[in-house]
Protein backbone atom coordinates (compact mmCIF):
# COMPACT_ATOMS: atom_id res chain seq x y z
CA UNK A 1 0.00 0.00 0.00
CA UNK A 2 1.87 3.53 -0.70
CA UNK A 3 1.93 6.17 1.38
CA UNK A 4 0.27 8.90 1.88
CA UNK A 5 2.68 11.80 0.99
CA UNK A 6 1.89 14.80 3.69
CA UNK A 7 0.35 17.95 2.14
CA UNK A 8 2.55 20.78 1.26
CA UNK A 9 3.26 23.02 4.19
CA UNK A 10 1.71 26.85 3.58
CA UNK A 11 5.61 28.21 3.62
CA UNK A 12 6.60 25.74 1.28
CA UNK A 13 8.19 28.57 -0.65
CA UNK A 14 9.88 29.79 2.34
CA UNK A 15 9.87 32.40 4.71
CA UNK A 16 11.86 35.44 5.77
CA UNK A 17 13.82 36.47 8.93
CA UNK A 18 16.34 39.12 10.16
CA UNK A 19 17.08 39.26 14.21
CA UNK A 20 17.14 42.98 14.81
CA UNK A 21 18.42 42.25 18.15
CA UNK A 22 15.56 44.07 19.82
CA UNK A 23 15.29 41.91 22.69
CA UNK A 24 11.32 41.74 22.22
CA UNK A 25 11.30 38.19 21.93
CA UNK A 26 12.90 38.16 25.97
CA UNK A 27 10.49 39.81 27.63
CA UNK A 28 7.41 40.41 27.96
CA UNK A 29 4.23 38.11 29.78
CA UNK A 30 5.24 35.36 31.98
CA UNK A 31 5.91 32.40 30.31
CA UNK A 32 8.82 29.40 29.84
CA UNK A 33 11.73 29.21 28.48
CA UNK A 34 12.44 25.22 28.05
CA UNK A 35 15.60 23.54 28.69
CA UNK A 36 16.63 20.23 27.99
CA UNK A 37 19.86 18.75 29.52
CA UNK A 38 22.04 20.04 26.93
CA UNK A 39 21.03 23.40 27.15
CA UNK A 40 21.76 23.67 30.68
CA UNK A 41 25.34 22.01 30.34
CA UNK A 42 26.08 24.28 27.32
CA UNK A 43 24.47 27.67 29.49
CA UNK A 44 26.82 26.30 32.61
CA UNK A 45 29.44 25.96 30.94
CA UNK A 46 29.40 29.42 29.11
CA UNK A 47 28.81 30.92 32.70
CA UNK A 48 31.41 28.31 34.32
CA UNK A 49 29.13 26.72 36.36
CA UNK A 50 28.88 23.31 37.59
CA UNK A 51 25.30 22.19 36.11
CA UNK A 52 23.86 21.24 40.17
CA UNK A 53 24.98 24.67 41.11
CA UNK A 54 23.40 26.42 37.78
CA UNK A 55 20.03 24.47 38.07
CA UNK A 56 19.43 25.62 41.64
CA UNK A 57 19.94 29.28 40.61
CA UNK A 58 18.25 29.54 36.97
CA UNK A 59 16.27 26.38 36.49
CA UNK A 60 12.50 26.02 37.86
CA UNK A 61 10.73 22.13 37.37
CA UNK A 62 7.56 22.49 35.03
CA UNK A 63 6.25 19.26 35.20
CA UNK A 64 8.66 16.76 33.58
CA UNK A 65 9.61 19.72 31.79
CA UNK A 66 12.70 22.49 32.62
CA UNK A 67 12.41 26.12 32.17
CA UNK A 68 14.73 28.75 32.75
CA UNK A 69 13.09 31.00 35.67
CA UNK A 70 12.37 35.31 34.86
CA UNK A 71 13.02 38.27 36.55
CA UNK A 72 9.31 39.31 38.46
CA UNK A 73 8.28 41.26 34.88
CA UNK A 74 8.18 37.95 33.23
CA UNK A 75 11.92 38.98 31.56
CA UNK A 76 14.35 36.15 31.11
CA UNK A 77 17.01 36.00 33.81
CA UNK A 78 19.46 36.20 31.04
CA UNK A 79 18.20 39.27 29.73
CA UNK A 80 20.01 42.32 30.55
CA UNK A 81 17.33 44.94 30.58
CA UNK A 82 19.85 48.03 30.33
CA UNK A 83 22.23 46.73 26.72
CA UNK A 84 18.41 44.78 25.65
CA UNK A 85 21.11 41.67 24.87
CA UNK A 86 21.31 38.16 26.02
CA UNK A 87 24.05 37.42 28.61
CA UNK A 88 24.42 34.03 27.66
CA UNK A 89 23.42 34.86 23.52
CA UNK A 90 26.40 32.15 22.32
CA UNK A 91 24.82 29.48 24.34
CA UNK A 92 21.07 30.45 24.44
CA UNK A 93 18.97 27.26 24.51
CA UNK A 94 17.25 25.63 21.69
CA UNK A 95 14.12 27.73 21.79
CA UNK A 96 15.41 30.92 21.71
CA UNK A 97 17.99 29.47 18.78
CA UNK A 98 14.97 28.36 16.77
CA UNK A 99 12.76 30.93 16.77
CA UNK A 100 10.55 32.12 15.19
CA UNK A 101 10.22 28.67 13.50
CA UNK A 102 8.23 27.14 16.34
CA UNK A 103 5.01 25.21 15.28
CA UNK A 104 2.96 27.52 17.35
CA UNK A 105 4.20 30.69 14.71
CA UNK A 106 4.51 28.61 11.22
CA UNK A 107 0.81 26.69 12.27
CA UNK A 108 -1.22 28.94 9.47
CA UNK A 109 -0.17 32.00 7.30
CA UNK A 110 -2.75 33.96 10.15
CA UNK A 111 -0.01 32.70 13.06
CA UNK A 112 2.92 33.69 10.95
CA UNK A 113 1.43 36.71 10.22
CA UNK A 114 0.51 37.51 14.38
CA UNK A 115 4.52 36.67 14.57
CA UNK A 116 5.26 39.20 12.20
CA UNK A 117 2.77 41.64 13.96
CA UNK A 118 4.71 41.13 17.19
CA UNK A 119 8.53 40.77 16.15
CA UNK A 120 10.33 43.07 14.10
CA UNK A 121 12.79 40.96 12.24
CA UNK A 122 10.14 37.93 11.48
CA UNK A 123 8.95 38.51 7.51
CA UNK A 124 11.84 40.29 6.80
CA UNK A 125 15.38 39.65 5.85
CA UNK A 126 16.68 36.38 4.67
CA UNK A 127 14.93 33.85 3.00
CA UNK A 128 14.69 30.44 4.64
CA UNK A 129 14.41 27.42 2.83
CA UNK A 130 11.65 24.65 4.00
CA UNK A 131 14.40 22.45 4.39
CA UNK A 132 15.66 24.69 7.29
CA UNK A 133 12.32 25.60 8.61
CA UNK A 134 11.39 22.07 9.11
CA UNK A 135 14.67 21.35 10.22
CA UNK A 136 14.17 24.07 13.20
CA UNK A 137 10.68 23.08 13.72
CA UNK A 138 11.90 20.19 14.80
CA UNK A 139 13.82 20.71 17.68
CA UNK A 140 11.57 21.69 19.79
CA UNK A 141 7.63 21.92 19.65
CA UNK A 142 6.42 25.53 21.05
Amino acid sequence: MPTKKPPTPWYADGLRFKCTGCGDCCTGAPGYVWVNKADIELIAAELDMDVPDFEKKYVRNVGVRKSLVEFSNGDCVFFDGKTRKCEVYAARPRQCRTWPFWDSNIRSPEAWQATCDECPGAGKGKLYDIDHIEAERAKIRV
